[in-house]
């Protein structure tokens, strides 16, 4: 394929981007030697000239993966206007200003205007802390060049975004492996590529010119990224050194034409909304839709039944386009993209966590199952000294001093750059040595005999060396003096550490005559076996705490690993999470998704996943009706992170799986999820709190207006009147965004379910109507005497006052969270709102506005009656809010 190509050859100029008939993919190079593919590339071991790098970076472009350039603040102002609630919006100014209410279609635009600048705002900053990021991880590469063709190369640093394809660079421990290479030199070579394969062991590499059998066809990526001559983009040197070439750059590495090429899955940037709704859009979506239904039956309703009863005809049309925006939450952008902006910015500041994509904060408040792979999340990505045993499997503290004095003379005597992990792990395990032994020569590990070797003396022994031997168990035992029988029981002893999830090492000791001559590989026969070295993962130290407290919150964790299955088992048990049976990736396999759904809901650990099986465990989970949040650093995550609700990426991880993560956290610490959360819940209730009071208190005034349309003979509302009590209702709603929610209401999942939350709201609904119609009849038998008091009049003050009173009622009762009135918490700003639109209702009849908006004053006796219907519907609403708060958060 051309976009996986490896290079062009120097002698035929193609522009950027173009196929060439050489070009051929990576994996075709694996079959040549050495020598064939610096050929094939026209380059060789002295690396390129100045000149030849600068035309090939010209030709092939930048050492980058993809396009990241921040969207335009105009461009994420035109995104918010595709918000479900928005578009409704429009649609009712654009009816508005059709029947030219000029001051409702006036309310409502601005309305739009300031959710969509919020939102873009708040994700515009989001880009911009992204492009910071980007800018902290920019990294070098050790690479020769040549100023002329006959000079000798220099070794310089350069951008990693200037290597090109024949470059030749030098790679030693903690580098990041900038390109897709081929090695020429090694020694001790070992490569993590977890973020590639997932396997947390460091991979040993050589620069083998016979490369190991593997076809291209084979579907294991596994089996290409196991190649021992080659390394890849993404993975980073964990020990020894060596010299490679150069085999692709940029859109033409495996890290990029696997999952993160813009040919391939779009733009890795960004989500897109369309082909992966998160649960906040398909939830608002779906309430949207339900209203947008209502709203379009009630103003053809209205008009017949004015014309059938009351032979009104045009003149309702205002009156009918008021009672259809009445249904509408119009404060629903504005409220939502500030609770939103607020909770992303309070992370952003608190805990350094970037939102990315607004609606994914609400997403992980609904999170209810979070995926994540080990390496790195619960473990720390290096091993630590288990248990040192004997031959009989006792604790010998012994054996963990011999295994000590290998790594640190082949540490010393080798001359190596640095510590192998396993060798660190020993050597933070082991106190100092009071008398230590001489160092006299040293074998060091390669991958082929699959073990070490330490020759010391000690300063008491004169005339004896001893080899101390350490590494793989079958290669050591293979080497000690040792009957078969006994053999195969340390080898069952080792098997049964190694299924427990631990890695296993022997180590061996054999006293020789001191000698003067190198010790070499074929002295390591005949050892006195001394025991088995046992480690384990090092456990994230905030991980068991982290996962407690995510249990508690309702949410339920799933490892999904390319770890052995017994390795992913053990970090489990070590963080008290029970990892029940694993299940492997070929069992995923043959599952059909219905099988695997019901399989997913009892197990938690998933090991030798591929990419593809993360992302199908992420696509089932969620079709079951979980919010899936996954936690991925490394491109075999990108296709999970794509599939899951949110995704969510370490500050450290590729830049393919950040730039796709819609949260990015400061580290890969679960403390930091929790936080996110919590402020995503947080935000979900207050949105929530905002559409139970708003709707249901909507529903009601429009059965009411119904109601009263056919029974009065005049409208029971003016226009005007509507839009000002709309007005009042809508800043005092404005309280919600700044609101903070009960502890209680954030300890499960929060969710908007629109057939529950639609249940929610059309039984207050109806509470709300009867108290209006209770209202009717207080103004019609009560107050229907004084003959200087026009009916009409009357009638509309005093509905416009006990409509503010009830929509007060409702913010302030549906609000308040279970055991809030227990501990004494003040409602705070809903509280204060709340006030003063009641104090509202009740004053601005009574204000010089009164007569301009068709009101008047009305008689004590009304807001004695007044207060005893409020009192039965705060009762009444008091008692319908205990009997649904079991569906709490969740509605």
């Amino acid at each position: 394929m051309a976009s996986e190509t490896a290079a062009t050859p120097v002698g035929q100029q193609h522009p950027r981007g173009s196929a060439s008939p050489a070009d051929e993919a990576p994996q075709d190079l694996t079959a040549l030697t050495s020598l064939q593919v610096l050929r094939h590339l026209d380059t060789g071991p002295r690396g390129l000239t100045e000149t030849e790098a600068a035309e090939r970076l010209d030709r092939f472009g930048a050492n980058t993966v993809a396009d990241r350039r921040t969207q335009s603040w105009p461009r994420l102002f035109v995104r918010g206007l595709r918000d479900p609630f928005t578009a409704v919006l429009l649609c009712l100014g654009l009816v508005s200003t059709t029947v030219t209410a000029w001051g409702t279609a006036g309310v409502i635009l601005c309305l739009v205007l300031v959710s969509c600048v919020l939102r873009a705002s708040g994700e515009h900053r989001a880009d911009r802390s992204m492009a910071g990021l980007r800018e902290l991880v920019v990294g070098t590469a050790t690479v020769l060049r040549r100023a002329e063709p006959d000079g000798l190369p220099r070794v310089r640093d350069v951008p990693v975004g200037e290597l090109v394809p024949g470059d030749v660079i030098r790679l030693g421990p903690g580098d990041l492996v900038p390109a897709d290479v081929r090695l020429l030199r090694a020694s001790g070579l070992t490569v993590r590529q977890a973020p590639l394969t997932g396997e947390s062991t460091a991979a040993a590499k050589a620069a083998v010119d016979a490369p190991d059998p593997w076809h291209p066809s084979d579907p294991s990526r596994d089996g290409f990224f196991a190649q021992r001559q080659l390394c890849f983009q993404g993975s980073g040197v964990a020990t020894g050194s060596g010299t490679a070439v150069v085999l692709a750059t940029g859109p033409r590495t495996r890290l990029a034409t696997a999952y993160g090429s813009p040919a391939h899955n779009g733009s890795p940037g960004h989500h897109d909304p369309g082909a992966n709704a998160g649960a906040f859009d398909r939830s608002v979506q779906g309430i949207s839709w339900v209203l947008i239904r209502f709203m379009l039956l009630t103003p053809p309703l209205v008009l017949m039944a004015n014309a059938a009863l009351r032979g009104r005809g045009v003149e309702t049309l205002p009156f009918a386009v008021a009672v259809a925006v009445g249904l509408t939450p119009e404060m629903l952008p504005v409220i939502v993209t500030t609770c939103l902006a607020r909770g992303a910015a309070r992370l952003a500041r608190t805990h350094k966590v970037i939102v990315k994509r607004l609606p994914a904060l609400h997403d992980l408040g609904a999170v209810d199952v979070l995926c994540l792979d080990k390496t790195g999340t619960l473990t720390q990505d290096r091993p630590v000294v288990h248990r040192a045993l004997d031959a009989a499997g006792r604790d010998d503290p012994d054996v963990l001093r011999w295994a000590a004095v290998n790594s640190w003379w082949t540490l010393q005597l080798a001359e190596l750059p640095a510590p192998d992990a396993l060798d660190e792990a020993v050597l933070d395990a082991t106190a100092p040595e009071h008398e230590p032994d001489d160092g006299v020569a040293a074998l060091p590990f390669d991958p082929v005999r699959r073990l070490a070797t330490a020759v010391v003396r000690h300063p008491r022994r004169l005339g004896v060396h001893t080899l101390v031997v350490k590494g793989a168990v079958e290669d050591v035992l293979e080497r000690c003096a040792l009957e078969e029988t006994e053999r195969a029981r340390l080898l069952g002893l080792a098997a049964r550490e190694a299924d427990d999830g631990l890695r296993v090492l022997a180590v061996a000791l054999a006293e020789r005559p001191a000698r003067g001559r190198d010790y070499t590989p074929a002295d390591e026969r005949g050892l006195t076996f001394r025991g088995f070295l046992t480690f384990r993962d090092a456990l994230t130290p905030t991980a068991a705490d982290a996962l407690k407290v995510l249990v508690e919150r309702g949410i339920t964790v799933k490892i999904l690993t390319g770890d052995h299955p017994g390795t992913a088992a053990r970090a489990c048990r070590d963080l008290r999470l029970d990892p029940g049976e694993p299940m492997t990736a070929d069992r995923v396999g043959a599952l059909t998704d219905a099988e695997l759904a019901e399989s997913v809901r009892h197990t938690t650990v998933f090991a030798r996943c591929t990419p593809e099986h993360k992302a199908r465990l992420a696509a089932v989970l969620r079709a079951g009706g979980h919010t899936v949040g996954f936690l991925g650093d490394g491109v075999n995550d990108l296709p999970a992170l794509r599939a899951a609700d949110v995704g969510i990426a370490p500050r450290d991880a590729v830049d393919v799986a950040r730039e796709s993560a819609d949260v990015v956290l400061s580290g890969k610490d679960l403390t930091a999820i929790e936080h996110a959360v919590v402020a995503g819940r947080r935000s979900s209730v207050t949105i929530a709190t905002y559409l139970r009071s708003t709707l249901s208190s909507n529903l009601g005034n429009v059965i009411a207006m119904l109601a009263a349309g056919l029974l009065l003979p005049f409208l029971p509302m003016l226009p005007a009147q509507v839009l000002a009590q709309n007005l009042c209702f809508d800043a005092a709603q404005l309280a919600f965004a700044y609101d903070r929610p009960h502890p209680d209401a954030l300890r499960r999942p929060s969710v908007l379910r629109p057939r529950a939350f639609l249940r929610f709201i059309t039984g207050f609904g109806a509470l709300n109507a009867v108290a209006d119609l209770a209202t009717f009849g207080i103004l019609a038998l009560a107050l229907n005497g004084p003959e200087t008091m026009d009916d009409a009049t009357v009638f509309h003050s005093g509905w416009f006052t006990e409509n503010l009173m009830t929509q007060a009622l409702v913010m302030l009762l549906l609000r308040i969270g279970r055991g809030t009135a227990q501990d004494g918490r003040l409602p705070g700003p809903v509280g204060c709102a709340a006030a003063a639109l009641a104090a509202a209702g009740l004053l601005l009849p009574l204000s010089p506005l009164g007569p301009l908006l068709g009101m008047t004053v009305l008689p004590v006796l009304y807001y004695v009656l007044l207060a005893a219907v409020l009192t039965l519907y705060g009762a009444a609403l008091s008692l319908a809010r205990k009997g649904s708060a079991a569906g709490g958060p969740s509605t």
